[in-house]
């Protein structure tokens, strides 16, 4: 049976919320934020090992106390310019250890509260599929278009969207070939490369609470949601 490995491109500045501290190592209930993006992973007893994609300077990583996840979790130092040169680089290092039909679970460092049963719903719903897919959840807002100006230009039907979420599951091979294939400044997700190659990812429902923290006011959201999921490791 394919196995399950993971991987968290963590090389990325953060710039949005401000500061010199990467996203990524903002404090969250007493812990980086990257700490609790792991922390669920770690406890799904399939996934084999954890990668986290670093930047290639990072002088962060080792200030902190990694070791409830030293089981499973090995850094790499091989970070690109985008998040898509990332996920690329990191799965050319891992390429003797990762067979071909194996599956990779990319998630973003900076969702901390994603659920075991969520985890577990999606590997479920993919184990047997012929592409993969990923976590998303229906927009249920109204959704305007604006101008450059900031007036709305219409107003956007939401029937069939989606709101991209992660992880994202693909096979080894078949996530480095699309990410070659699109290149490494192309599309926000592996979703995104996947498509490019004229496939169609599952689209596997999420939950509203593996929100990604993208301003300052999302820490405290994410404070408040985890303080009421399951036991974390601490």
């Amino acid at each position: 049976m394919s196995k399950l490995f993971a991987l968290i491109p963590a090389a990325g500045s953060g710039s949005r919320m401000g500061g010199d501290l990467p996203k990524q190592y903002l404090p969250l209930a007493g812990k980086p934020l990257l700490y609790h993006a792991l922390a669920c992973l770690f406890r799904h007893a399939a996934i084999e090992r954890i990668f986290v994609v670093l930047a290639a300077g990072d002088r962060h990583y080792a200030g902190y106390d990694w070791q409830p996840f030293a089981a499973k979790l090995e850094p790499l130092y091989c970070g690109g310019e985008t998040r898509a040169a990332s996920v690329f680089n990191g799965l050319l290092a891992v390429r003797d250890v990762i067979d071909d039909s194996d599956w990779v679970l990319v998630h973003d460092a900076v969702r901390p509260c994603l659920a075991l049963e969520v985890l577990e719903r999606l590997i479920a719903a993919l184990r047997d599929d012929q592409t993969g897919g990923l976590l998303a959840l229906p927009v249920v807002d109204t959704l305007k278009r604006g101008d450059a100006g900031a007036y709305v230009v219409q107003t956007e039907p939401r029937e069939h969207l989606w709101q991209a979420q992660t992880p994202q599951m693909f096979r080894y091979r078949l996530l480095l070939e699309a990410l070659h294939a699109s290149g490494p400044v192309h599309g926000t997700d592996e979703a995104s490369a996947i498509e490019q190659l004229g496939l169609r990812p599952k689209l596997v429902v999420g939950d509203s609470r593996n929100l990604k923290v993208t301003y300052p006011q999302d820490l405290e959201l994410a404070e408040l949601l985890l303080k009421n999921m399951e036991p974390r490791i601490f």
